[in-house]
């Protein structure tokens, strides 16, 4: 019996669902983690910031792309962060409205050091 998704078969990439929960976790994670103060000294005076928010299609786990502000202490922030995870988890399950909270994992996004790596690139190829 054929699946009734809406999706073509050969469909690639994230659904309109997905992306959607994804930005909603991505402002509701961005003013947690600006307001809340988590008496953790790997985050004290921290700014972090999330790029991207992944999540799986059965909506139940997310990949937080995240960076500190200037690249500062990535090695304490990240383990830090996903110490944190399920406490985090729980105030963005208070702030939207899903049946159930995606499970938060907290990456490095290296997509600045990979632009500044090709603009340094380019730069190089217009000098020559």
């Amino acid at each position: 019996m054929p699946s009734k998704s809406r999706r073509p078969q050969n469909a690639t990439g994230p659904s309109q669902r997905q992306l959607r929960v994804g930005e909603t976790l991505r402002h509701a994670l961005s003013e947690i983690l600006m307001r809340e103060d988590f008496f953790d000294p790997d985050l004290a005076n921290v700014s972090i910031t999330i790029s991207e928010i992944s999540v799986s299609p059965d909506l139940a786990n997310a990949r937080v792309y995240t960076m500190p502000l200037g690249g500062v202490n990535i090695e304490l922030v990240l383990p830090a962060l996903n110490r944190l995870a399920p406490v985090i988890q729980s105030l963005v399950a208070k702030k939207i409205h899903l049946r159930r909270t995606p499970r938060l994992r907290f990456l490095l996004d290296d997509s600045f050091e990979n632009a500044a790596r090709m603009n340094k690139l380019f730069a190089a190829i217009r000098q020559e």
